[in-house]
C-alpha cells in the first residue's frame, strides 16, 4: 500500500507538469485549430535561456519570472511573425511550419548551448517537505507552482475582461470582430499564454528529466495524450486529463508495463481516444444538421 501511495503521489506531481503543457496545447488549438509540434521545444529553449541565467548568478526565482516573461515575448512575435502570415494558407502549410519550428529550436539549442546533458538547479530542498517519505520536495513544490499556475490562468479567464475577449475569440472570431474585439491581437496573446506556461513545465521538468534539447519529447506525447483524454478544447479538461494521464503513466508502468513501456500508455491513450471518444472525457460532440 506504501508503495501504490508513493506511485499515485509521484503521479500526481508529474501529472502537474502534463496539464500545464496540455493546457498550452488547447490554448493554441482554440486560435488555430491545430496542434502545436513545437510547443516542447519552445518550453526546452526557455528552460535553456532560465539555465543560462542562473549559472551567469542571477537568483532563481527571478531568473523563473523572467524566463516566463520572456517566452511570453517569443510566442507573441512567432505569432506576429511566422503564424499570422499564413492565416490564409492551407492547413497542411500551417502543420510543417509547426514542424519546422520544432526543428529550428531543438538545432538551436544543440548549437548555442551544445547537446550535452546538465542538471538543472531545483528552488526546493534535497529532504522530503513534512517529514514524509512518499513525494520528493522537487514533485511537492512543482505541483504547488503548477497548481497556483494553473489557479491564476483560470482567474485570468473567467473574472478578467481580456481574459474573457480572448475566450470569446477562441470561440467565435468573426462575432468578436463584430462587437469590436481586435482578433489580431487576442491571437498573438494566446500564443504568447502558451509559450509562457509551457515555459514553467519546462523549468518544473527539466530538474527530473535533466536539461538537454530532446528533454521534452516524451513530456509533449503524455500533454498530448491528457489534451485529447480531457477534451482538446476544454481547456479544464485537459487539466484533468493531464493530471490523469501522469497517475495512469506511474501505475501501470510500475505494475503492468514496466518503465520501459510507460511511454506506449499515452500513446494507447491517444489511439484509444481518437477510436472511441474523439471530443474527449470533458468535450461534446457537436451534431451539425445540413
Amino acid at each position: 500500500m506504501e508503495v501504490l501511495a508513493r506511485q499515485i503521489l509521484s503521479g500526481v506531481a508529474n501529472g502537474a507538469i502534463y496539464a500545464s503543457l496540455a493546457l498550452a496545447l488547447v490554448i493554441i488549438y482554440r486560435s488555430t485549430q491545430l496542434i502545436n509540434f513545437a510547443q516542447g521545444e519552445l518550453a526546452m529553449f526557455s528552460t535553456y535561456l532560465a539555465w543560462w541565467m542562473i549559472e551567469a548568478g542571477v537568483p532563481y526565482w527571478a531568473a523563473f519570472f523572467a524566463t516566463v516573461a520572456a517566452s511570453f515575448v517569443l510566442g507573441v512575435s512567432i505569432e506576429r511573425l511566422v503564424i499570422r502570415p499564413l492565416h490564409r494558407a492551407p492547413v497542411l502549410a500551417v502543420v510543417i511550419v509547426f514542424i519546422g519550428l520544432l526543428l529550428i529550436f531543438n538545432s538551436l539549442a544543440g548549437w548555442l548551448f551544445t547537446s550535452t546533458i546538465r542538471a538543472f538547479p531545483s528552488p526546493f530542498p534535497s529532504e522530503p517537505l513534512f517529514g514524509q517519505g512518499f513525494v520528493s520536495s522537487h514533485e511537492l513544490g512543482a505541483t504547488a507552482v503548477t497548481l497556483a499556475m494553473l489557479a491564476a490562468l483560470y482567474w485570468f479567464f473567467r473574472f478578467t475582461p481580456l481574459g474573457l475577449a480572448l475566450r470569446a475569440t477562441a470561440l467565435n472570431p468573426v462575432s468578436s470582430r463584430l462587437v469590436g474585439i481586435r482578433v489580431g491581437r487576442m491571437l498573438a496573446l494566446a500564443w504568447g499564454l502558451a509559450a509562457a506556461v509551457g515555459s514553467v513545465a519546462g523549468m518544473m521538468v527539466a530538474p527530473i528529466v535533466y536539461l538537454e534539447p530532446n528533454m521534452m519529447s516524451g513530456v509533449l506525447i503524455y500533454a498530448f495524450a491528457g489534451a485529447l483524454l480531457g477534451g482538446i478544447e476544454h481547456p479544464i479538461g485537459a487539466v484533468f486529463g493531464g493530471f490523469i494521464i501522469g497517475v495512469l503513466e506511474n501505475i501501470l508502468g510500475a505494475y503492468l508495463v514496466g518503465t520501459e513501456l510507460k511511454l506506449t500508455v499515452a500513446l494507447a491513450v491517444i489511439v484509444g481516444v481518437l477510436a472511441i471518444r474523439p471530443s474527449g472525457l470533458f468535450g461534446r460532440t457537436i451534431v451539425v444538421r445540413v
